[in-house]
């Protein structure tokens, strides 16, 4: 279990309890030349995320099998999960609890939740956001779904540098429908901003794009959302949320709707799930949001309560009406991510979003100077990046796992045109130690193809 501190008041009640009246009381029994009467001579304090990385560098003294330093990336990332979130989130009214089915039982679920959806309007700049999603690929394939029923158009547009599980998603939950999707080409790794003016017309839907994208480099996104809306498309953005730390939200470059992938929000990789999605839209747009909607009221005594005020999937409103198949949400998932948004407040979260971004730009430049590695796209990006490597990418993933290293993600799997780069990515985590740790392994190949 994660250390916390005792406060002074919770130590006097113990004290009282066993009924002393301070810590010097209750050593008595030990002789005083037995006592340590001397200074400490202690380091200086360190913060939570410096105390277990040195923890951690110890145990994995005793187990090799866990020294796995990750720069893996790609949807799921390793951010520092403060140990209060854990904490908070084992209380078992909030582990054991169920769907809110009847609000007048589920009051504190559903404070949870609709403070969930106020961090997410305000972190997006969007009217409102729902009480989250299964990940952010169901959040893509019902802002599909959303747009066509909104605008009864059957085009969808969408960037060639969208994750490409997220597309596949997109593409499972259009199929039905006959929804057209065409993927705007990327030839220096954004989107081509001609080719999508070309391609965005009068039966066009929305159009789709990712910020940072799946090759960590950032769209134009207010030049993108421009073209959509002069064609009467709906502009849907999927976003990083510790980005968000750092750049202009969607809301204020006229997003439509914005969703996206909350793991990194004091939430584990775990294997690849549970995470969550979160969705966030206009508030024009709110009859055709998926999944459910807290809302805030009082009851008729005066009292502040919660309620469900809007749910689209068939077990509540007629099935012709319904709008969505999201049965349920991640609330636990939802909650972390809550607790982890008010911990870090606006100044935290600007402080993770910079230091990966200052990381991963030390990173990058100090691999590019390996001989036979160098960036495959020369243009701005956030914590994550494609270099192109002299060796194929998995046997070097491969034999770096043996070194304590998940060096990044092999791109050649997802049919990019990229089958020579690696996808690192490197989150506030990462030490300086660490990052030249992972350099030094990959300039034995370095070295491999200059002999």
């Amino acid at each position: 279990m994660p250390y916390i501190a005792n406060t002074d008041t919770d130590r006097q009640k113990m004290l009282e309890a066993i009924g002393v009246t301070s810590f010097e009381e209750l050593l008595e029994a030990i002789p005083k030349p037995l006592r340590w009467s001397g200074e400490l001579s202690l380091p200086s304090g360190s913060t939570e995320q410096e105390v277990v990385h040195e923890v951690q560098a110890l145990s994995w003294e005793n187990h090799s099998s866990e020294r796995l330093v990750s720069f893996l990336g790609a949807g799921a990332y390793d951010h520092f999960l403060p140990g209060v979130v854990a904490e908070l989130l084992g209380r078992s009214e909030f582990y054991t609890a169920y769907t809110p089915y009847q609000a007048e039982v589920s009051q504190g679920t559903l404070q949870s939740i609709f403070e969930f959806q106020t961090l997410i309007c305000q972190l997006t700049d969007m009217d409102v956001a729902n009480a989250s999603m299964y990940d952010a690929a169901s959040s893509m394939g019902e802002a599909a779904l959303m747009a066509h029923a909104h605008t009864g158009r059957r085009d969808l547009v969408i960037a060639g540098t969208v994750n490409p599980a997220y597309l596949q998603t997109l593409r499972t939950y259009t199929a039905g429908l006959g929804l057209v999707v065409q993927l705007v080409p990327f030839p220096d790794g954004q989107l081509d901003l001609a080719a999508l003016g070309e391609m965005v017309g009068d039966e066009t839907a929305a159009v789709f794009f990712q910020q940072p994208n799946f090759l960590g480099i950032l769209e134009p996104q207010a030049e993108a959302a421009d073209i959509a809306r002069r064609a009467g498309a709906l502009v849907v953005v999927c976003v990083d949320p510790i980005s968000l730390g750092l750049l202009v939200p969607p809301g204020q470059t006229g997003a439509d709707i914005v969703l996206g992938e909350g793991q990194a929000l004091g939430n584990a990789m775990n294997f690849g799930g549970p995470f969550l999605g979160f969705f966030a839209c206009k508030k024009e747009l709110v009859r055709q949001m998926p999944g459910r909607l807290v809302g805030q009221t009082t009851d008729r005594l005066g009292r502040r309560g919660f309620v469900l005020t809007l749910q689209t999937r068939e077990q509540h409103i007629r099935r012709e009406k319904a709008t969505s198949n999201i049965c349920t949400n991640h609330a636990l998932n939802a909650l972390a991510s809550t607790i982890y948004l008010s911990l870090m407040g606006r100044e935290g979260l600007q402080e993770v979003a910079d230091l990966c971004l200052q990381k991963s730009h030390y990173a990058q430049k100090a691999i590019c100077r390996l001989p036979g590695f160098r960036l495959r796209f020369e243009r701005p990006f956030f914590k994550e990046f494609a270099v192109q490597v002299p060796a194929p990418p998995g046997r070097i993933i491969q034999q770096l796992v043996a070194e304590g290293l998940l060096a990044g993600v092999d791109l050649g799997r997802f049919r990019m045109g990229l089958d020579d780069c690696l996808l690192v990515a490197v989150t506030e985590k990462r030490t300086r130690e660490q990052i030249d740790h992972l350099v030094e392994h990959l300039g034995k190949f370095a070295t491999q193809r200059a002999t």
